[in-house]
């Protein structure tokens, strides 16, 4: 994003209730800077974080785009897993736990708030994952996050593992976490997690992210609203500001998310099936487990094709004015569903118009409606 929609989406955030934005990492690019100090001046009742590597330049940088913030964050993070070692860092753990120390310690010269990742944290040996831990808390880090960067974890695994570094942290930090979806299971591990202690989830709007993207915000926040009887934890998000944030979003990267992505995708609240549509319309809790208004969808809609049934192509006939007899319906449901078999998709209010006019004709009656 260039830094005005950033702005414009850091807006949206705001009035979402989102409670830290992450605006940028500022030594990757100037743009990156900018859109950390501009998100800063512009919003100065939000906490806004900015992500450093653990070397000494990275958080310089991330201190100074944040030096408008009033309540900044630097989230300074390291690859800890054994893999990410031998290949990719060539260095023991020894090494990383001592720069990772090193990175809060500067971090906390400039900011109070000071978060440590542990990049690849989900495929790191636990007992080192432990001692990393603890040791960049006492250097003053009071968030720790603990992500599973390629989305290999399980529910079960991911868990146990949180469970494991809630439990050596004790109240000295709060646990984060940043799954990723590689394996369609972010949102289910961020629950894990939940469950085993974690009290901050790193998430973004319509789950978009590197490769198969992220756990997706307005996911794991219906879940935890809609399901309290499971999940009794609490958000200050707005949830009546997520599917024009998702709008938003997806007006400004040109690219949205699947048509039966769930809360937010465009087919999240229609209804198609015969059987669905007639129990939907007797109650609608039938078929909708969420009030499309509490996520700011006006209202579930009915999706007219070709499994559709009587009941739903008689409630759009008298949505359109027309009040059909029996055999007057029974005509156009046998030429609706002729049109419809050959159709990709549903037939458009004219179109119903028009096979309701012919039906009539057929039958010898005059339209007086």
């Amino acid at each position: 994003m260039t830094v005005p929609e950033k702005l414009t989406m850091a807006r949206k955030l705001v009035e979402l209730g989102v409670d830290i934005l992450e605006a940028g990492f500022p030594i990757a690019s100037e743009g990156d800077f900018e859109a950390v100090d501009a998100v800063s001046r512009e919003f100065p009742s939000a906490q806004v974080a900015a992500l450093a590597r653990c070397c000494k330049l990275d958080v310089e940088r991330a201190a100074k785009s944040l030096q408008h913030a009033k309540r900044p964050r630097i989230h300074t993070f390291i690859a800890t897993s054994p893999i990410h070692l031998k290949y990719k860092l060539k260095k023991t753990e020894q090494q990383v736990l001592e720069e990772a120390v090193m990175a809060v310690e500067l971090a906390r010269t400039f900011v109070d708030d000071v978060e440590f990742s542990a990049e690849d944290g989900a495929r790191t040996e636990p007992e080192f994952l432990a001692r990393i831990s603890q040791a960049v808390v006492a250097a003053g880090a009071r968030t720790v996050n603990i992500p599973d960067t390629v989305g290999y974890s399980t529910p079960k695994e991911y868990g146990a593992l949180i469970g494991q570094i809630v439990q050596a942290l004790g109240d000295t930090a709060i646990v984060s976490v940043h799954c990723h979806d590689d394996l369609g299971l972010a949102v289910g591990n961020s629950l894990a997690a939940i469950e085993a202690g974690a009290r901050q989830i790193e998430c973004t709007i319509n789950g978009i992210g590197e490769r198969a993207g992220n756990c997706s915000l307005e996911e794991i926040v219906m879940i935890l609203k809609t399901r309290s009887d499971s999940y009794p934890y609490h958000t200050s998000v707005n949830t009546e500001h997520l599917y024009s944030a998702s709008q938003l979003l997806s007006s400004i990267i040109t690219f949205g998310p699947q048509p039966n992505k769930a809360i937010v995708g465009r087919n999240a609240f229609a209804h198609e099936a015969g059987i669905h549509q007639d129990g939907y319309l007797k109650e609608k809790t039938t078929y909708e487990i969420i009030d499309p208004r509490t996520v700011g969808v006006p209202e579930g809609k009915l999706v007219l094709g070709k499994h559709s049934g009587r009941h739903a192509l008689n409630q759009r006939a008298v949505e359109m004015g027309f009040n059909l007899s029996k055999p007057e319906l029974d005509e156009l449901y046998h030429r609706f569903t002729a049109v419809a078999d050959h159709r990709k998709k549903g037939l458009m209010d004219e179109e119903i118009a028009s096979l309701i006019q012919e039906g009539r004709k057929a039958l010898g009656m005059v339209a007086a409606d």
